[in-house]
């Protein structure tokens, strides 16, 4: 650091004392005339200098050093809005946009991200493209798991002695989200009209990866799962059975074995997705294998290709509730065990008042409208053998 820079406070008229500690300065002021330090001052220092800030009572000691002192942990003087803008643009795309959605300007965004790049000594932000690097996408993890941590804090704390409040971003595979959300949603807009929900719909494996980078903070999914870090509760089963445009060969028998089934190719899950291995456990345990015509990562979709005549395919009863009708038919196949479905959630960070609401909310829904949906049960049987089934965290 330059002595002219140690000199500054002086010829603004502050009273300080200055100590030369082996190549730190070290500014000592009345807590009183650092609140007078013009804020033009205070920049140029940011912008030039690491300063570390020491608050005791009536003085404030501040600490200029050009690099850290051996053996002595660097401290990054992170900002909220740098983590907000990061997020922002990884949302939105460009900088712009993320101004927009942070109700700011594009030089504000642009100001926070070149700090956090220079505090963490590294590029964030591919500038050619606008995407995120590795690095970025690394932070922004981390970084979206404290915002919604800091909104969790502030809804816990103002629902304390009165009614829920809060977020709740919950996540559900698509054949439990038609018939659980409309009275989910209804049921919370009654009993806790403080929540905000949000719900995203998908697959049990990306919904497991959005739940784990903290996207979202529950999920309602196929089991088993094989991350044993998360908490797991079941909720119900369900029957799983084939279903056949009207005009495949299968279309006209009344039952099918999985044997006599392996020798037709079928729509089937991608190999490691939960209801594939469950399917190929049941047939291996018969000394058969299935034949996969395509595989398709979504029930939703694969029913919608059965519709269209594509081929015929395995899925879970409320992919085709009873009330739809079509070009296709259900062929039970007795072999296979029901399909179990449950909520999941991380243990830590514990869960927000507003995500526990809306859990309670959930369990309470399945158990009155369940038992009437064709094909589901809330007798599980079987337990998953992967996944961690024990008490959720509260």
């Amino acid at each position: 650091m330059s002595p002219e820079m140690g000199k500054t406070p002086h010829k603004r008229g502050l009273s300080t004392e200055t100590h030369d500690r082996g190549g730190s300065f070290c500014w000592v002021l009345p807590a009183g005339l650092w609140g007078a330090c013009p804020a033009r001052f205070v920049s140029e220092i940011m912008h030039e200098i690491e300063p570390s800030f020491k608050l005791n009572e009536a003085i404030v000691a501040i600490v200029f050093r050009d690099s850290p002192q051996r053996g002595e942990k660097r401290v990054f003087p992170m900002e909220i809005k740098q983590l907000q803008s990061l997020v922002a643009i990884a949302d939105h795309g460009t900088f712009s946009a993320a101004a927009k959605a942070l109700d700011t300007v594009q030089s504000n965004v642009s100001a926070h991200i070149g700090r956090l790049e220079k505090e963490l000594g590294t590029t964030l932000i591919d500038r050619s493209s606008g995407v995120l690097t590795d690095e970025g996408d690394m932070v922004a993890v981390r970084a979206r798991r404290i915002l919604h941590e800091m909104e969790d804090i502030d809804a816990d704390i103002h629902s304390l002695g009165s009614s829920t409040t809060g977020e709740c971003r919950i996540g559900s595979i698509g054949t439990t989200a038609r018939w659980l959300m409309p009275s989910l949603l209804a049921s919370l807009q009654r009993h806790h009209p403080g929540v905000h929900t949000t719900v995203v719909e998908g697959v049990t494996s990306s919904l497991i990866s959005r739940l784990t980078s903290g996207e979202i903070d529950a999920a309602i999914v196929h089991l088993p799962i094989t991350d044993t870090s998360l908490d797991v509760k079941e909720m119900f089963a369900e029957e799983l059975f084939l279903i056949a445009p009207k005009s495949h060969e299968l279309a006209t028998l009344k039952s099918i074995s999985l044997e006599e089934l392996s020798l037709h190719p079928i729509l089937l899950a991608p190999r490691g997705t939960a209801q594939r291995r469950i399917i190929d456990r049941a047939a291996a345990n018969l000394g058969v294998a299935l034949q996969s015509q395509a595989e398709i990562d979504g029930v939703r979709l694969m029913a919608s290709l059965v519709f269209e005549g594509f081929g015929a395919a395995i899925v879970p009863a409320s992919a085709v509730p009873g009330w739809l009708e079509g070009n296709f038919v259900r062929i039970p196949v007795p072999e296979l065990p029901r399909r179990v479905v449950g909520w999941v959630q991380r243990p830590r960070p514990r869960p927000s008042r507003a995500t526990l609401a809306v859990r309670d909310r959930a369990f309470d829904m399945v158990n009155r409208h369940g038992p009437k949906q064709p094909g589901i049960a809330l007798e599980i049987g079987a337990k998953p053998t992967k996944g961690t089934l024990s008490s959720l965290t509260v």
